[in-house]
């Protein structure tokens, strides 16, 4: 292998590079790792929600709901957008690796045979960035993309938004117009990219319920009723109501 770089320096060089955005996400990772939720501090003001999901359960739907009522901006895929901008990478190569599971070839061949390619930890680090600009700024509902590991616990209220099989099922069937076998698929593949996606860049387990603050069934509430759920869990945690409502956030994907 040695010998190989030696021979191309275009290999050693993309090599270098992917060494560099290792390091860079183990300091994420370590983060990510040790950051409890035990630092929720009394009194202190909930500025962001952040929103992991289960393929289908109707995340993306709540966030707006939630974002709406508090006149407070979503992220979702349109976090990509700024991603894009900043730092001037193609919007396709990013959705290509979006919460999806971690390839060490392609992350370390790819940007040597093709320099657009987006490596899974050049999209993490980026994504960081973006986040933690964002929320520097103002308030808003994120999510997915490890959010609530990137943000402080003492103003954040994690929500887990999960749904039985046979309605997330009908939800995928009938959003991407699939047949039931296709959106099984769909399902497993989307769950399987975001569960890795978290282990491998933030080492935690997505499913675990004592990463969140709330975790709702939509089966039970509804999309309305989890997103009056997770209001309440603002005003209870902040021991005032929200903010009022204002004007609605721009749409997005």
């Amino acid at each position: 292998m040695a010998t190989h770089l030696h021979e191309d320096p275009k290999l050693a060089a993309a090599v270098e590079r992917q060494m560099q955005s290792w390091s860079l996400l183990r300091e994420i990772e370590d983060r990510a790792a040790g950051r409890l939720r035990v630092d929720q501090a009394a009194g202190a003001t909930l500025r962001y929600v952040t929103i992991s999901r289960e393929a289908g359960a109707g995340g993306g739907e709540i966030a707006r709901l939630v974002g709406d009522r508090l006149g407070w901006k979503v992220f979702d895929k349109n976090l990509l957008d700024q991603v894009a901008e900043r730092f001037h990478e193609s919007r396709l190569m990013l959705d290509l690796v979006d919460e999806t599971p971690n390839n060490w070839a392609f992350d370390v061949f790819g940007t040597w045979m093709d320099r657009s390619v987006i490596t899974h930890q050049r999209y993490t680090a980026h994504v960081t960035r973006v986040i933690q600009s964002l929320a520097r700024r103002a308030s808003g509902v994120f999510v997915g993309r490890g959010a609530q590991f990137l943000l402080p616990a003492a103003q954040t209220l994690a929500v887990r938004v999960v749904a039985p099989e046979r309605l997330r099922l009908e939800r995928i069937m009938k959003l991407e117009r699939l047949a039931a076998a296709d959106a099984r698929q769909f399902i497993e593949e989307t769950d399987r990219g975001r569960r890795e996606f978290i282990e491998r860049f933030f080492r935690h387990d997505i499913a675990d319920p004592r990463l969140y603050d709330l975790v709702v069934n939509v089966a039970h509430f509804g999309l309305a009723g989890a997103a009056e759920l997770i209001l309440a869990g603002l005003r209870q945690q902040a021991g005032e109501d929200p903010p009022a409502r204002a004007a609605p956030s721009a749409p997005h994907s």
